[in-house]
């Protein structure tokens, strides 16, 4: 019962913490961190300790798995060599240097004090242990401050890999100790000697390590996907979900490659294929399962490493060394962490353009890589690799102690300070506008290719209302898009919008007519189940329709140019015409009719309103005068459209 009461406690905590957060406009991660550290000092809190099986068995497998299976494929793979130079190279670089400045700082300390010194491999076991940042944190607060999207995809893809690097070495680290222990006991002689890791052992170790976890996790990825491909039921699918990280991490385990590879491989792929092998019902219960799981998981993370203070603090108590030289180590190891990283980056970065060449998606603007220096936050990994630690390593409680510092201030140091620094340096987010213009763009093309589908299988014998309705619901897909731009709030709501204002009111009849019949009891109630599933799937579709809305146009709206395929038509077109009828659509005004957008056309200034609008007077006119380019006459917006190649500029 008292475990019972502590896990509910501690879920409550948790919950309440990210509430609180959120009203507050907060990271949850700081304040959950917060919150652990002040909880681990109270009498009434028992004191609770990470072993390193927990955190990365039981934790780091599901949240990174939580986390590849979100991630674009096609954009990892677009980002490959920046997510390489970060998560290989920088955690080596970090490995190294961090090593270097600890057994120089605890070393001669140690050694001015006649104890025993910090043995290098222990030094740069400790650099392994706190250079990998978090994926967790990285992308909880990377995109609670609004980052580019092709900053977040560098951060998280670096993340998902460099837990695999840093374990490697810490692998590696503690292999030396005991190699150096069985030589200096005389148990092997220049046998043991001979069996010290060198820098071609190491890289080996990495290879075999690494391209065992890729291997692992393209079989489990695989044999999954075959098998999830012919299981129908969303509640077995989701269960092969849930447990499809665990597989792929032991697996990998146990053949002593890379569980950490392999659970990412096997997610990445998982989540490419899920469109091909999975229906739609399993994939809106695996996604919403995988987020109820991934919040608890991650946000119990930053609030267990707050409870670890007090317990870790009391064992460095008891250390031999001075408090100022574990004061003075510990600040010189975490501000070594925080250098190395813009150490390396810029240069890096700029080499690689000058050996390489430009990547693919172009070179990143020196104030992204400022962000990406200063996003190095670490997490639970960290704490979790410092418990491997054999317990016979000398000052393994200044170690942990360090370990903890750096984890808890890259969190609240870093973390605090990011969104400051994305505004400083002026980075632009994800413009909710420009979303809301390519996913309708995406949606037309979609409607018209679900268009010519219909035209080629209908048949005589299809009745004429039911092909008609099938045409009036993919069109209204595709029209409720558009309709979200152009307008602000404060005008009139779009016939989207009515429509689900008004259909929520039914909805709301009809599921109050069930539930009077159900404490009517006069039918079974497996039958009235299933009459409000059909009603929550309808109101959960316009639930996310309304969430979705952008509420109002963005200011001075752009187009990326190669958001489509080239288009001669839009190439030509001008991108400013004098309109005829400044005042609104030629057609409605004459007819007093009303509209919901407006068009203007760039071949002779004709505005016409939108499909969404009664009259559709924009449509027809180019099926009138065959003019391909029409321009969105909204305030704000410079969006071009082809009615013939269909594309967006």
């Amino acid at each position: 019962m008292d475990i019972a009461i502590e896990v509910v406690a501690l879920v409550a905590v948790v919950a309440a913490g990210a509430a609180l957060a959120r009203r507050l406009g907060i990271s949850a991660p700081l304040l959950l961190v917060v919150v652990g550290i002040a909880a681990s000092y109270l009498p009434f809190v028992p004191q609770i300790e990470l072993s390193h099986e927990v955190v990365l068995i039981g934790f780091l497998p599901p949240l990174l798995y939580s986390a590849a299976i979100r991630t674009s494929l096609v954009d990892f793979s677009k980002h490959r060599r920046s997510i390489g130079l970060l998560s290989v190279g920088l955690v080596a670089f970090t490995t190294l240097g961090v090593g270097l400045v600890a057994y120089w700082l605890l070393g001669a300390a140690a050694r001015s004090q006649g104890m025993e010194p910090l043995p290098l491999w222990a030094a740069f076991a400790l650099g392994a242990v706190v250079a990998p940042p978090d994926a967790v944190a990285a992308t909880a607060i990377a995109k609670k401050v609004g980052l580019p999207r092709r900053v977040v995809t560098i951060l998280e893809g670096e993340s998902l890999v460099n837990d695999a690097t840093a374990l490697v070495c810490l692998r590696t680290a503690i292999a030396a100790a005991g190699a150096t222990v069985a030589a200096s006991a005389g148990h092997g002689g220049e046998e043991g000697a001979s069996d010290s890791p060198t820098v071609a052992s190491v890289a080996l170790d990495f290879l075999i390590a690494a391209g065992g976890g890729v291997a692992i996790g393209l079989v489990v990825a695989i044999v999954l996907a075959k098998i999830r491909k012919r299981v129908t039921d969303p509640v077995l699918d989701t269960t092969l979900s849930l447990t499809a990280p665990f597989i792929a991490y032991v697996a990998a385990e146990e053949v002593h490659a890379s569980g950490v590879l392999s659970v990412v491989v096997t997610g990445l792929l998982l989540g490419h294929k899920a469109p091909i092998i999975q229906s739609a019902a399993s994939r809106i219960s695996e996604r919403t399962n995988w987020r109820t799981f991934q919040f608890l998981l991650e946000n119990t993370v930053f609030l267990l490493i707050g409870l670890q203070t007090r317990w870790i603090l009391d064992d460095v108590s008891e250390s031999p060394l001075s408090a100022g030289t574990i004061a003075i180590a510990t600040i010189g190891v975490y501000l070594a962490v925080v250098l190395l990283r813009p150490l390396w980056v810029f240069p890096t970065t700029y080499l690689s353009r000058m050996i390489l060449g430009r990547s693919r998606p172009g070179p990143v603007s020196w104030q992204s890589l400022a962000v990406v220096s200063w996003a190095g936050m670490r997490g639970v990994v960290t704490l979790a690799a410092a418990f491997v630690l054999p317990e016979e390593t000398p000052h393994r409680e200044v170690l942990v102690l360090i370990a903890l510092v750096v984890t808890a201030g890259t969190l609240l140091v870093q973390g605090s300070t990011l969104p400051w620094l994305v505004r400083r340096m002026r980075l632009p987010g994800p413009d909710p506008a420009e979303d809301a213009l390519q996913e309708a763009a995406v949606l037309q093309g979609a409607h018209k290719a679900a268009e010519d589908v219909l035209n080629e299988v209908i048949t005589p014998d299809d009745p004429p209302e039911v092909v008609d309705l099938l045409r009036q619901r993919g069109e209204s897909r595709a029209l409720a898009a558009w309709e979200r731009l152009g307008r602000p709030e404060s005008e009139s709501e779009t016939p989207s919008e009515a429509y689900r204002r008004l259909r929520m009111k039914m909805l709301a009849a009809e599921r109050a007519h069930i539930l009077k019949i159900r404490d009517e009891g006069l039918i079974p109630d497996e039958v009235l189940q299933r009459a409000q599933v059909a009603l929550d799937i309808e109101e959960s579709i316009l639930d996310r329709a309304e969430a979705d809305d952008v509420g109002g146009q963005s200011e001075n709206l752009t187009v990326p140019a190669d958001i489509n395929a080239p288009c001669d038509h839009l190439a030509t077109a001008p991108c400013v015409l004098t309109p005829k009828t400044p005042e609104g659509c030629e057609e409605c005004l004459r007819d007093g009719a009303t509209w919901v957008h407006l068009r203007l056309c760039l071949e002779c200034g004709h505005v016409g309103c939108c499909d969404s609008s009664p009259e559709r007077h924009a449509s027809k006119h180019f099926e009138e005068t065959g003019h391909p380019v029409m321009r969105s006459f909204e305030p704000g917006e410079t969006w071009r459209w082809c009615f013939v190649d269909e594309k967006l500029g």
